[in-house]
């Protein structure tokens, strides 16, 4: 089992990734970049980063591994 500091550690990791992922949306938004390929990355890149914390924090009570991006 995965200790509380493992856990935290990996959590802030994903968090971190997970707020770059939203901060870079907003800028697009802020300068009107809200089409085309550079926004389609962006959104990939923010879907994929909410599905790893989701699932990292939906991680079965019974799996001895943590989830890694």
């Amino acid at each position: 089992m995965p200790s509380v500091e493992d856990f935290r550690i990996q959590s802030h990791a994903f968090l971190i990734e997970l707020d770059a992922a939203t901060m870079g949306m907003m800028t697009l938004v802020s300068s009107k970049c809200v089409s085309g390929p550079e926004w389609e990355e962006a959104t990939k890149r923010h879907h994929d980063a909410y599905e790893i914390w989701n699932a990292f924090l939906n991680v079965s009570t019974s799996s001895t591994e943590l989830v890694t991006p």
